[in-house]
């Protein structure tokens, strides 16, 4: 999950002159026949004249030009070259390895209920404690994950849900199908993949994430160690915020791409939700969103052994190439993360909380004494398909 300071945003010349020289001065006059004595102006240049130019000067100059044409022959195109590069995104057959849905949803996955490690103001619960408070439960077609929104005094935090799944993958094409996403003054949700055990050395991808009442879309975003960077050629849909990843630099912001209003909160699940699809491979990291109503057909296939196939979907919300990026010495043994936090490191950020979503009294004080403002906040999943490229 993204890390930010109160200084940062999620958004993310001089006019030139050129010389006027006076007119050349005029060159000697002719004066009849030459005498020893020199008759009428004698000739005069200014510098930049080649005509005052003695053969030394001249041959030097000439010299200097010559290389410097002949370095604009050989790097211009050698330059143009790398500022157009662009990884392999060839097509790959992908098989389905796992799949997360029904009543076996949550045994695939570990509750974590330790301390908050971006300072929340939350209680995560263990698997006993949710069943318990109704916070996980399973649907005829679907799970729900959610904050509690009963106690009208959690004066040390509320509680709410991190579960974290026992598989890990190092690649894969992850299949979200999502119902509805959590909102509301006070939230920071996320829908991630890391190793909760090295971070950040195996890389962090946040799938979803945003935070309050969560009306400015959603932001795809990665976080590394250092020599991960997207100042490069990529082909998205979203809008691109930082493109430097090392979690050192900007507070953690990471390097994130922002999609429109319609790709989270109210918005997507007024539309009945939809499908975010991530593919993982040693050429990029590519993330797509798709609503309810424009799922391709390889994608909401009930056949199990169709296999989607990126190469048709269209650019991607977001695209993380591989240009100057290894991907897989940045991303390994990520497992599936879904969560909501709350306040938190993002969550009661004064430039998230107060000033972009003019949220009531302080983060902590809110989220303490207002249950009812967590109807909202869960996640309802349909199911997590993982494929693996054979």
């Amino acid at each position: 999950m993204t890390v930010m300071a109160d200084d940062l945003s999620r958004y993310g010349a001089a006019s030139s002159r050129i010389p006027k020289f006076d007119a050349d001065s005029p060159g000697p006059t002719y004066a009849g026949p030459q005498t020893s004595e020199v008759v009428g102006p004698a000739s005069t240049h200014r510098w930049f004249d080649p005509r005052g130019w003695s053969l030394r000067k001249k041959l030097i100059i000439g010299a200097i030009v010559i290389a410097v044409v002949i370095v604009a022959v050989v790097v211009g195109p050698v330059e143009g070259v790398k500022a157009n590069r662009y990884p392999d995104y060839s097509k790959l057959d992908y098989t389905l390895v796992d799949t997360y849905s029904g009543p076996s949803f949550f045994d695939r996955f570990n509750y974590y209920s330790g301390e908050d490690p971006t300072d929340g103001f939350v209680h995560y619960v263990d698997k006993a404690a949710a069943n318990t408070l109704n916070l996980t439960y399973t649907t005829d077609s679907s799970v729900v994950l959610r904050v509690d929104n009963t106690d009208p005094n959690a004066s040390t935090g509320r509680k709410s849900v991190r579960l974290e799944s026992k598989s890990s993958y190092n690649t894969g094409l992850f299949i979200f199908d999502i119902l509805h996403t959590p909102y509301g003054c006070g939230t920071w949700p996320a829908l991630w993949l890391t190793d909760p055990t090295n971070w950040p050395d195996n890389g962090e991808i946040d799938v979803l994430e945003t935070n309050n009442r969560a009306t400015e879309g959603n932001a795809v975003t990665l976080h590394t160690t250092g020599g991960c960077n997207m100042d490069v050629k990529r082909k998205q849909t979203g809008k691109p915020q930082f493109t430097t990843c090392d979690n050192k630099t900007h507070s953690n912001s990471g390097c994130g791409v922002e999609g429109a209003p319609s790709t989270y909160g109210e918005e997507m699940n007024s539309m009945g939700g939809g499908v975010y699809a991530l593919e993982l491979r040693d050429a990029g990291i590519r993330a797509w969103y798709f609503p309810r109503d424009s799922i391709p057909a390889d994608i909401s296939s009930t056949n199990e052994n169709s296999s989607p196939n990126p190469a048709k979907w269209g650019k991607a919300l977001a695209d993380f190439p591989s240009t100057k990026c290894d991907i897989a010495s940045h991303f390994t043994n990520q497992s599936i993360i879904a969560n909501i936090d709350l306040c938190g490191e993002l969550g009661a950020n004064p430039q998230f909380y107060k000033q972009l979503y003019q949220c009531p009294a302080t983060c902590e004080d809110f989220v303490a004494h207002n249950p009812a403002n967590f109807t909202e906040a869960y996640w309802e999943f349909r199911s997590f398909k993982v494929f693996q490229a054979t």
